[in-house]
């Protein structure tokens, strides 16, 4: 294994970009379009569609940590995604016949994807690591989530025109196609460019069919992961169900363009990610990471107040730029410092599991809590409760979580080239 010098073939970095580009549409399922379909075409009440989307975070919680233990064991990484993908576009398709448009088939085919999707970050992130190493990854994933934030925008025009011209179902129907681009993109990776121990972060080890892992519990209860895994709770819990709650904001107030609208969100939000991705990659490398993802944090509070400011579209959509701050950092940051938490234990995946299933647990809750609170109050109460549970998330993650950036005696040597 060498952790300093990774030089994939040009093929499979191609093949990693286009697999970004297309899973960006992938790992969310159909995302906040489930609330605009299941409130415009078939008249749900908020708190139901609270938790059908909760379904799929839900899952996610439950299988997110195993997932991640499994990718850290396998060297069949790329079928295992493959096969992942393909449950996720089919359960798209299905979830638009209309027997199967009910709280329980809804709730089942979202918790499909939710596991499904638990097997495709972690899988991303493992292929990244092992193709390119250590001290190449931060940039690297910066380029991952750039090409992830493009598909996001492309897929949200192509679902918003879908949806505007003939219905929401197709909106489900692309996610399909994307699903089949996506396996196409996977495949294309090259085997024998990925280093199956440098994608687990393993140490290096004189021992090569035996190298050393670190304890699972040792690396869960590290001090420094347990604050992290708490500071991503807490960002998700107040990030998760904004989105969501626009969508459903003007699809009350202006329901024969909520589709349109809130594909303009998405779009709006993604257009921002792009550079905002570039930047986290290359700036958490020269700041440190936790100045970085303090600007991800900050902007959150402010992003839910200005939402009650009006229900006007237009406003909504350009309150949306600030979306993009903060998913635009964290997408690329919250990964960089896994990989710099479990940098030579072995157990990165599972790692990334265990804190993406934090991810879960506060996007889940955000989702729920926010419906009943937006049911108890109004739309403008739901905002205005998401604003203070990012101000206490952004007061945690400053006091508690620490700089995470390997000293430069850490660092492994430089690589032969840029990805």
């Amino acid at each position: 294994m060498s952790q300093a010098v990774r030089t994939p073939h040009a093929r499979s970095l191609k093949g990693l970009d286009w697999a970004n580009l297309f899973l960006a549409d992938v790992r969310d399922g159909v995302g906040p379009f489930l609330g605009i379909y299941l409130l415009a075409s078939h008249d749900w009440d908020a708190a139901g569609i609270g938790v059908a989307m909760a379904a799929m975070g839900l899952a996610s919680v439950i299988t997110q940590t195993p997932a991640g233990a499994l990718i850290d064991s396998t060297r069949r990484k790329r079928l295992l995604m493959a096969l992942a993908t393909a449950v996720v576009g089919v359960s798209c398709i299905l979830m638009t016949i209309p027997a199967f448009v009910n709280i329980y088939a809804i709730v089942a085919f979202q918790a499909l994807m939710g596991m499904a999707a638990a097997i495709l970050m972690p899988g991303l992130a493992a292929i990244t690591l092992g193709m390119v190493g250590f001290k190449r990854y931060p940039g690297r994933q910066g380029r991952n989530e750039m090409f992830n934030h493009a598909g996001n925008a492309a897929s949200a025009i192509l679902a918003g025109v879908l949806g505007y011209l003939l219905s929401p179902e197709w909106v489900f129907f692309a996610v399909a196609l994307f699903a089949v681009a996506s396996i196409v993109s996977i495949l294309a990776i090259r085997e024998d460019d990925i280093d199956h121990e440098l994608a687990r972060a393993a140490p290096e080890s004189a021992d090569k069919e035996h190298p050393k892992t670190a304890g699972l519990l040792t690396v869960l209860a590290d001090r420094r992961l347990l604050m992290f895994a708490i500071s991503v709770v807490l960002f998700h819990f107040a990030n998760a169900a904004m989105m969501p709650v626009v969508g459903q904001y003007m699809a009350s107030s202006a329901p024969e363009g909520a589709t349109l609208y809130m594909s303009a969100c998405i779009v709006v939000a993604q257009l921002v990610m792009i550079p905002m991705a570039k930047f986290a990659g290359r700036y958490c490398e020269i700041w440190g990471r936790k100045p970085v993802f303090l600007l991800a944090f900050a902007a959150l509070p402010v992003r839910g107040l200005l939402y009650t400011v009006s229900d006007d579209p237009a406003w909504l959509i350009a309150v949306q730029t600030l979306d993009g701050i903060g998913a635009g950092i964290f997408g690329v940051v919250w990964l960089v410092m896994c990989a710099d938490l479990t940098r030579g234990t072995g157990r990165y995946n599972v790692t990334v599991g265990a804190i993406a299933t934090a991810h879960a647990i506060g996007a889940s809750a955000s989702n729920v809590v926010t419906g009943f609170v937006v049911a108890a109050t109004s739309y403008a109460g739901g905002f205005t409760f998401l604003a203070g549970a990012a101000a206490v998330g952004l007061v945690f993650f400053w006091t508690m979580v620490g700089e995470t950036k390997p000293s430069a005696e850490e660092e492994p040597a430089p690589a032969a080239q840029p990805a």
